[in-house]
């Protein structure tokens, strides 16, 4: 869980300073006029506590008059509602006992003031040109923008591929589940390439953070080569998971690319014990993914239907006058979910 939490502040970290914003305007400009400078975001008690001598300002946060009081010795304390600027040219006095592994005077009390007060910290360093931030325990380097959409950019084409190698995969899993001739290793393999998916997804999302407005287009083409692969994996996991199935996906979120490339340890999350002749274990999925794509059929629907049968062999060999018996299905939405199974059997036979 505190993974998950230092993930939400690292990202709330990035947007602060993405491009288009006040604070990254302003930093753009102190580069470009090599002056360097500190900045703390948030004019908390703890943070007042730890600064000392400079001047109350209490103007209008803009680029402009970020750039030109960092031209002062001193650091720039901004408001925690990153609307206006406090203080300026004071001096940061945090505790000296605390570690840091910076060796300069200004990156030094940078990180010192951000793990003692847990407010965002921003140094910029005259000689290298580079922004660096800190938070509570969090260091990270800011990227130049061109060097952050090539990243993006290699990243897309690495999840093109593996969104083509799930679609295959899928394809297959589909045609085996109306067969009734699926083996757990063609569930393990297809949740597999669908966690990569995700796993790749993040790290472009990442990527987006902190482009800011530089990532319209890699923001679109995100959109288009993911598409419902994210949905389809976790119908996948409600289908197949022995264990509960948010428990599940939740395991498989904390899960790193290096582990999810071994197949025992998806046979262990999804509750099958890891051993290889387990692969060729018979599994029948419930049933959730198939009828989520029968169009205008609730959630609700498709967990009554699913309870009442049980698994897909069993639904898809249900009349109409049972499908009636499920509590929020009539006479035509029984007869729509009888045809609509059909034609998705009928498609997934004939591979299209």
């Amino acid at each position: 869980m505190s993974d998950i939490i230092n993930e939400e502040k690292f990202l709330k970290l990035l947007k602060l300073v993405s491009p288009g914003t006040p604070i990254r305007q302003g930093l753009e400009i102190i580069l470009q006029a090599n002056t360097g400078g500190l900045i703390v975001v948030g004019d908390t008690q703890e943070v007042i506590n730890a600064i000392d001598g400079g001047f109350k300002v209490d103007c209008p946060l803009t680029p402009t008059a970020l750039a030109e009081l960092s031209k002062m010795d001193g650091a720039i304390i901004i408001s925690k509602d990153i609307k206006k600027i406090s203080y300026a040219n004071v001096q940061l006095v945090p505790d000296y006992l605390i570690p840091t592994t910076e060796r300069g005077t200004r990156h030094r009390a940078a990180e010192r003031m951000a793990k003692q007060t847990d407010c965002p910290v921003i140094a910029i360093s005259q000689s290298r040109r580079v922004i660096t931030l800190y938070q509570g325990n969090i260091k990270y380097v800011l990227k130049g923008i061109p060097e952050l959409i090539s990243r993006a950019s290699q990243a897309l084409q690495t999840m093109e591929r593996y969104r083509m190698a799930f679609s295959k995969v899928l394809d297959e899993l589909e045609l085996l589940e109306f067969r009734g001739e699926v083996k757990l290793y063609n569930v393990v393999r297809t949740v597999q390439r669908g966690q990569m998916i995700k796993k790749i997804k993040e790290e472009i999302e990442r990527y987006i953070i902190e482009l800011g407005e530089e990532a319209r287009l890699i923001k679109m083409q995100l959109k288009e080569i993911v598409g419902d692969a994210v949905e389809e994996n976790e119908w996948i996991v409600q289908d197949y998971a022995q264990e509960d199935p948010e428990k599940v996906l939740l395991e498989l979120e904390q899960m790193s690319m290096d582990k999810l490339l071994e197949t025992k340890n998806i046979m262990r999350i999804l509750g099958y014990e890891a051993k290889p002749e387990n692969l060729d274990l018979s599994v029948f999925p419930r049933g959730y993914r198939i009828l989520s794509k029968i169009p205008r059929l609730p959630t609700p629907v498709v967990k009554n239907v699913v309870n009442f049968f049980g698994d897909l062999p069993n639904i898809m060999k249900a009349t109409v006058s049972e499908l009636t018996k499920i509590n929020e299905v009539g006479e035509k939405r029984a007869n729509f979910i009888k045809q609509e199974l059909e034609r998705l059997k009928n498609k997934a036979l004939l591979g299209r």
